[in-house]
């Protein structure tokens, strides 16, 4: 496989350090907020990584892989928006990584193997603080400040591919900060009044952005591992601050850094000032998860992703169109799937798996993924069309689909696809008292007042009953039983 790698400004070959095994560690979200679609962009982008990694049906037959990604839930934005609010703010940051985690599960990621937080990891910090300061890496103030010496790092900006002059330029000295150089960055922030505080070698206080990154990555994953992952956003400065101070402390760190495209909307930044922020919550109230998946892997992971209400509506179809191709298997993926019985010439589905496979070898190509994904789609439908035998074809268009891809692709319940409001109103229509305000009930009451009126011979009521049932998906057959329905999915 090979991966764009921002350190060598090329697409390298992926080399583990330790053949079959990869550790792999993403930079989490900073939860002092709600997330947002960027936040999932780049959780589906590697998540999608990771589950093709393990998958067996990559050209290396299936990785190892470690999978840590932190959250940081004490920084500078945390304590800020705490205030702001009047919450601790431990306590904020717990509430927004749980809706966070529930949004997950909603759309289908792996969790990681390891979700480290800093408030957990503090002695661990502290450690590689010392080995910096110790290494003459580092310094501290007479405030209890603790600062990485940038210029004792001759190749500092390598990640970015800048060099320190390039970097200072418009960076200023702040007041009181007591950096010996504007570049330099904290290590350690000594406390304030009202701040969350831990002790340590240089008094009461808490852990810098960067370093915790660095030090939990390591202690997880050890000091030289396979990749680094976050957003086009964090190359400078957090992570070229990252690479510096691990390979200060310890002389090596990540071989390969992947960092993927952000969000937009409608063509602009997603921005608080702008007010064009999409939460994940707003969003998969709009639009199904998998439709949210598919937007995102619709482009290369290192391009911007523009979210229009256009682009969700053609996901939403594409959603359909790979629903249609495998209805009648089961949800459950597999080697032990049952696919449905079929007759006939046997419809092949190795050209699309062979250039499905070649894709994401070839930097995560997920555009080129979907695109035999769904010629492989269209093949079953016009197999199945024929009398074809669309077994096998079914199977590989579920193990790629859900397997590697992470989309569920189940058929929504058949209560759920109905508009309960416009079944109200029918009722409302037709005189009928519901017993209940969900769509089931108000469909019995419906065919219940249609029962009726067939007994009483008025088969005009009936019949406008069934019709207006119809208009809004709901199919009634009558049986020697009684009436049935259904959606007609």
């Amino acid at each position: 496989m090979r991966l764009t790698n921002t350190l060598s400004g090329a697409v390298d070959d992926l080399t583990p350090l330790e053949p079959g095994r990869l550790g792999i560690y993403v930079c989490g979200v900073t939860p002092y907020a709600e997330s947002h679609v960027g936040h999932a962009m780049a959780a589906i982008v590697y998540d999608v990584l990771v589950r093709y990694l393990r998958w067996p049906g990559n050209t290396a037959g299936g990785y190892d892989v470690t999978f840590v990604s932190n959250y940081t839930d004490v920084d500078d934005n945390v304590i800020a928006r705490a205030a702001e609010v009047g919450r601790d703010p431990l306590e904020l940051v717990a509430e927004n990584i749980d809706e966070w985690e529930e949004q997950q599960r909603a759309l289908n990621l792996v969790f990681p193997d390891v979700r480290p937080r800093v408030t957990t990891h503090i002695e661990t910090i502290i450690a590689a603080t010392e080995a910096i300061v110790e290494r003459d890496y580092g310094y501290v103030t007479d405030a209890g400040d603790v600062y990485f010496r940038v210029r004792a790092k001759p190749d500092y900006g390598k990640l970015s591919h800048r060099d320190i002059d390039q970097l200072r330029s418009g960076t200023r000295f702040e007041p009181g900060e007591g950096k010996e150089f504007p570049l330099d960055f904290a290590l350690w922030k000594a406390t304030k009044p009202g701040e969350p505080s831990w002790p340590s070698p240089w008094g009461p206080g808490r852990p810098g952005w960067h370093i915790e990154c660095s030090a939990m990555s390591q202690r997880y994953l050890g000091e030289a591992f396979d990749i680094h992952g976050g957003g086009m956003d964090l190359v400078f400065p957090h992570h070229e601050n990252e690479v510096a101070q691990a390979e200060a402390a310890t002389g090596t760190f990540a071989r390969h850094w992947l960092h993927n495209g952000l969000v937009q909307r409608d063509g602009e930044k997603m921005s608080k000032s702008i007010g064009n922020v999409v939460t994940v919550a707003d969003a998969l109230q709009r639009w199904r998860a998998d439709a949210l998946r598919l937007f995102v892997l619709g482009s290369h992971y290192r391009s911007p992703a523009n979210l229009t209400d256009e682009a969700l509506a053609a996901a939403e179809s594409g959603v359909d169109r790979l629903l249609s191709a495998l209805r009648g298997i089961p949800a459950s993926t597999g080697a032990e799937r049952e696919a449905p019985p079929g007759g006939g010439e046997a419809v092949d589905p190795s050209a699309e798996r062979a250039r499905f496979v070649d894709a994401l070898e070839d930097d995560l190509g997920t555009p080129q993924a979907l695109a035999a994904a769904f010629d492989l789609a269209r093949a079953v439908n016009r197999g199945r069309d024929a009398g074809h035998d669309v077994r096998a074809a079914q199977g590989t268009l579920a193990e790629l689909t859900r397997d590697v891809l992470g989309l569920r692709l189940e058929e929504p319940d058949a209560v759920e696809v109905l508009d309960v409001v416009a079944l109200s109103k029918l009722a409302s229509k037709h005189g009928v008292s519901c017993g209940g305000s969900d769509a089931e009930s108000t469909i019995e009451a419906l065919l219940a007042a249609r029962t009726e009126a067939r007994t009483e011979r008025d088969f005009a009521r009936a019949d406008a009953i069934r019709s207006d049932l119809a208009d809004a998906g709901v199919e009634v057959a009558d049986t020697p039983e009684g009436p049935r329905w259904s959606t007609g999915r």
